[in-house]
């Protein structure tokens, strides 16, 4: 009798470290999968960062360029203003000049016809 409780007694312990081992590998195995799961969603997140890092410096870098670009056009426009209002000042200086000869010759013209209108009253 006493054998044969021993003999149960063993068969239950090892039934217990069977269910014992199954239940390790069970949690082994479920720690694994919330192992990956989570690294799963933390590389997909990374990943998403990464790729929006790109596009951001993508577009970073065609925003330089686009303001790069905008600035040499508008120092071309305000060369392009520069000497246009220099044209024009010298518009202006000839109008100037042309209004002096003009002024000129009437004074010129004036004095002419006063002599000349002198010279006929003495003949």
């Amino acid at each position: 009798m006493l054998s044969v409780m021993l003999k149960e007694h063993q068969v239950k312990l090892a039934m217990r470290k069977d269910e014992q081992e199954i239940r390790r590998k069970e949690a082994v195995a479920s720690a694994m999968l919330v192992s990956e799961v989570l690294t799963e969603r933390l590389n997909r997140g990374v990943s998403e960062a990464y790729a929006n890092e790109k596009k951001l410096d993508t577009e970073a870098k065609k925003l330089q360029n686009s303001a790069s670009q905008f600035s040499r056009q508008t120092i071309q426009w305000l060369q392009i203003i520069d000497n246009f209002n220099q044209a024009l000042k010298e518009i202006g200086d000839v109008e100037n000049w042309a209004t002096s000869i003009e002024t000129d010759m009437r004074t010129i013209a004036s004095a002419l016809e006063y002599a000349y209108k002198g010279n006929t009253f003495t003949i």
